[in-house]
């Protein structure tokens, strides 16, 4: 992310221990930023200069010829100003194909694609909509045209764009790097002005796999995330979330923790390293780390679990997606010591990691069962998948390190989070803000949406 002042996180305290303010002013999402002065009207224009939109009204192959108006109103938004457009086209016999409406900072842009009135009618209509704009102090422009918009390219896609902040020359240049593939945005649409700044592009006419290649070079470059999932329903029928635990939902490495009460934290730390980096067999550095906390008393467990850090956003990234239906597991190279009290605490669903084998009160160095490592952890998610009745490709799995990429890769979206690098090349995306509810924008949840979920649970 851009160097500039870390980001606080609502799920952050303030010095009083009340969530951070929502900065003043009520986000709307916008395909593009109003002026502080109200447009000047363009001249009256012709069908070549109809949009590209979201696609044909009913019966198109009918009524693709008929003439059109594009309605374009812009000025100092207020109440009342859809109703009125509407009210003085319904004197003239339009059916209503399409409309769109932004608001921006309190200048409104509104767009209705209607059917021309009947013949000799037209004039009067402009003359009329154009006398009502100024009426409520607004401009007006109508366009002739035929038919609807044009159907959208082959290839759809959804590209999630996250900065801190969101500086101009990376709008510029992810927009420049999506037209250099053939593709085109039809849609810019703002998912959370904080911690950190999120839009969502709707790109059609390429597809999802070369776009994302070209955009992952663009990104790293200009010190942004982009994230590039395919468009459809499959986004939002995406059902369980299963994700890693040390340094994904939790800021720690839990055998760290364990080793800092043993006195042997340099040398577990060194093969934990190590280990994340893909340099050793997971198993092997397991044993190896365990056995170094041979001894160690069984009270130490509890002293664990009061140390242990959630990741910003990791309660809000549950809590959402509880409400909205998903189911939400762990799996962890760590241990059921900690795993199982976070799934008490957090209110998961799933939940599996090695267990540290315990005996006359302390940890005898040994773990016992079968190990949770990368083959496992895949393992686990097409588990979790069966029993919660979700297909695998419904799933997200979120994880950092080398072990979490075969449980990436099967998920029907991977996502790398703050990851090494050579997890980040392999996962279907890469998240680098230090915030877990991140992902939430990713499935198209919006900040406003989290916080009205919040709201309603406060009021429950």
């Amino acid at each position: 992310m851009s160097a500039s002042t870390p980001p606080t996180h609502p799920d952050a305290p303030t010095p009083e221990g009340a969530r951070a303010p929502e900065p003043e002013g009520t986000p709307t999402p916008t395909p593009a930023p109003a002026q502080d002065a109200a447009p000047t009207a363009a001249p009256e224009a012709t069908a070549e200069d109809a949009p590209v939109g979201q696609g044909a009204y009913p019966d198109e192959g009918a009524h693709a010829s008929l003439p059109t108006l594009l309605v374009k109103i812009f000025g100092k938004d207020r109440p009342g100003i859809t109703a009125g457009l509407f009210d003085t086209l319904a004197a003239y016999s339009v059916d209503v194909i399409d409309i769109e409406q932004v608001v921006t900072r309190g200048r409104i842009v509104l767009c209705a694609l209607v059917t021309a009135p009947p013949a000799g009618m037209e004039g009067d209509l402009r003359a009329t909509v154009h006398s009502w704009a100024e009426s409520v102090k607004l401009q007006a422009e109508i366009i002739s045209g035929r038919g609807d918009n044009r159907p959208r390219g082959l290839g759809r896609s959804l590209v999630t764009v996250l900065g801190h902040p969101l500086k101009a020359e990376s709008t510029a240049a992810i927009a420049a790097r999506i037209t250099g593939t053939g593709g085109n945005i039809d849609r810019i649409f703002r998912l959370a002005k904080y911690p950190v700044t999120a839009v969502e592009f709707a790109v059609s006419g390429t597809e999802t796999e070369p776009l994302r290649t070209a955009l992952a070079t663009e990104a790293h470059a200009l010190g942004v995330d982009v994230a590039v999932v395919a468009a459809g329903l499959h986004r939002r029928a995406q059902r369980l979330v299963v994700m890693d635990v040390d340094s994904t939902l939790i800021q720690d490495e839990v055998i760290e923790l364990f080793a800092a009460h043993a006195g042997c934290e340099e040398e577990v730390a060194a093969v934990t390293t190590a280990a994340m980096r893909g340099e050793l067999d997971f198993e092997e550095s397991l044993h190896a780390r365990v056995a170094l906390l041979k001894g160690l008393d069984v009270s130490s467990v509890d002293k664990v679990r009061t140390e242990v850090r959630l990741t910003p956003g990791a309660r809000t990234l549950i809590r959402t997606l509880k409400r909205l239906g998903y189911q939400v597991g762990v799996v962890s190279g760590g241990f059921t010591q900690v795993t199982d009290d976070l799934k008490e605490r957090l209110g998961l669903d799933f939940a599996h990691a090695n267990t540290l084998e315990i005996v006359d009160g302390k940890l005898t160095g040994r773990v016992t069962g079968e190990i949770v490592d990368r083959a496992g952890k895949a393992r686990l998610l097409r588990r979790f998948a069966a029993e919660a009745g979700v297909p695998l490709e419904q799933t997200v799995a979120i994880g950092d390190g080398a072990n979490d990429l075969d449980m990436l890769n099967a998920a029907g979206l991977g996502v790398a989070f703050n990851a090494k690098p050579m997890v980040r090349e392999a996962a279907h995306t890469a998240v680098n803000v230090p915030f877990l509810d991140t992902v939430l924008y990713l499935l198209g949840i919006t900040r406003e949406e989290v916080e009205a979920a919040d709201m309603h649970l406060d009021h429950d």
